[in-house]
């Protein structure tokens, strides 16, 4: 009977997981959906679109290469889809649908509607961990709950991992011809603008690119991580992310690249490995996190009392944050390099969101949704975390009081003023004291350079009093 790969989230055939299972129970074909109107639902943006239809032209060459047929269907909404599958599985003779989880709400329940259709026409859904170290739920405190901490979900996490590594999976060999013609790749989706061709350039699409990005990191930078990774002129992080969120690469081949390179050393060895596997668990947390608390990915706070926080409607503050004119350098060019390249450095992620959640006061989830429409990364899980630990509404957040100075975070990581010179040209000729603060020349570069949309000082008073007067309101 045949096997039905249902592709998402994991553009690959290395270290696939559910392909694996399906070839090596039958003849298989592979499906992926093309859904516009729920992408738009969910602010995927335009640029990941691009990156997915980019890799998933590349796995269909390798696909080809194993005679699995790609099967190309388009549904405006995830509710067509158990109908849909229901009836690809009817025309193909399908004895078992394989998928990789995914763990969003609307995915479960988009997963279990199609295990239901499914299951009326005789056939099963099989659900295969693949994009996850560990499984949500398999990683749990002594009470049986979920880790709300990080260190401490991370010292388990280790524990287990030192008994016994998740292994990856070789790439499948060639089945048998089938006589069912691959649907060609779209180029575009209606809805979705296509990025720039230097915003491409950087994001180059298939499995060769993003494990020969994953190698020359590990063999390359990754002993100096924790020392450049806070550094956004320095190229000291792996970019990987979007690979990683669209499956292009497993986190178990990141976790083995750099077990590889730090002498098969889990927690200890090389400070700049384990910083970079501890990023790998950050991840993992989010996500369990999104499943235990599934209130996180339907727009609300972990921290329930947060909730009656006194955001601010500030509708010009919030477009001169999301246009890079703020007129705090370290905010602006690391906005400006969100909207050229669909990413922004780690470090700078945090201090922008600090910036808008609490100087500005406004609601983290504008700065969440802004994010996901520009990220070629975004992620639900980690995208959500991040913002909940930087507006300190989240699982093992920021303590409310602490606040990141723009100045000072740009002084600090950037001292020369290399990556604010470059993405903020109008500041270019400015000592390297001033192109952190241009405020202080006065008006020399008012028709240059915005002023300082907000007063640090008063800002920061304002944010502190709106949390300590939480109690009060609840």
């Amino acid at each position: 009977m045949n096997q039905l790969l249902w592709l998402r989230s994991d553009l690959r055939v290395a270290d696939n997981t559910a392909l694996v299972a399906a070839m090596n129970a039958g003849p298989t074909i592979a499906l992926y959906l093309i859904t516009p109107a729920q992408w738009l639902g969910h602010n995927d943006a335009a640029c990941k679109v691009d990156f997915w239809l980019r890799n998933l032209s590349a796995l269909s060459a390798r696909l080809a290469e194993l005679n699995v047929p790609l099967l190309i269907r388009c549904v405006d909404h995830w509710q067509a889809v158990p109908a849909l599958i229901a009836d690809l599985c009817r025309q193909h003779g399908v004895e078992a649908v394989h998928i990789n989880n995914e763990y969003g709400v609307n995915e479960q329940r988009r997963d279990d509607a199609t295990a239901e259709a499914l299951r009326q026409t005789g056939t099963t859904l099989r659900r295969h961990l693949d994009q996850l170290l560990f499984a949500p739920g398999s990683v749990k405190t002594l009470a049986g709950d979920c880790f709300k901490v990080f260190s401490q979900f991370r010292k388990v996490c280790y524990s287990r991992l030192s008994h016994s590594l998740p292994r990856c999976l070789p790439v499948p060999a060639p089945q048998a011809w089938m006589a069912i013609p691959s649907d060609p790749v779209p180029e575009i989706v209606q809805g979705f603008t296509p990025p720039s061709d230097a915003l491409r350039s950087h994001w180059p699409a298939g499995e060769h690119a993003a494990y020969g990005r994953l190698a020359s990191f590990a063999e390359q930078d990754l002993a100096d991580y924790q020392q450049r990774r806070d550094f956004p002129a320095e190229p000291g992080t792996s970019q990987i992310s979007a690979y990683l969120a669209a499956g292009v690469v497993s986190p178990r081949q990141c976790l083995h690249a750099a077990l590889g390179a730090n002498q098969g050393e889990l927690d200890s060895g090389n400070p700049g490995a384990v910083t970079w596997i501890n990023e790998l668990l950050w991840r993992e947390f989010f996500k369990h996190i999104l499943v235990s608390y599934p209130r996180v990915s339907m727009g609300r706070a972990f921290r329930p009392e947060t909730e009656a926080l006194p955001w601010r409607h500030a509708p010009d503050e919030l477009a001169a944050w999301q246009q890079g004119r703020t007129g705090f350098p370290m905010i602006d060019a690391a906005m400006r390099q969100l909207l050229a390249t669909g990413w922004m450095h780690n470090r700078l992620r945090m201090v922008v969101a600090m910036f808008l959640s609490k100087n500005l006061l406004i609601d983290w989830r504008k700065g969440e949704r802004w994010f996901m429409q520009h990220l070629i990364d975004g992620d639900l899980a980690a995208n959500n975390g991040g913002w909940q630990w930087s507006a300190s509404t989240g699982t093992d957040s920021v303590p409310y009081f602490r606040l990141f100075n723009p100045l000072s975070q740009s002084a600090r990581f950037d001292p020369d003023g290399r990556f604010l010179r470059h993405w903020l040209p109008e500041l270019a000729q400015l000592s390297n004291r001033e192109v952190h603060d241009p405020g202080v020349m006065g008006g020399r570069l008012a028709a240059a350079y915005p002023q300082p949309i907000v007063d640090l000082a008063m800002s920061r008073e304002r944010a502190l009093s709106a949390f300590r007067h939480l109690g009060a309101r609840l």
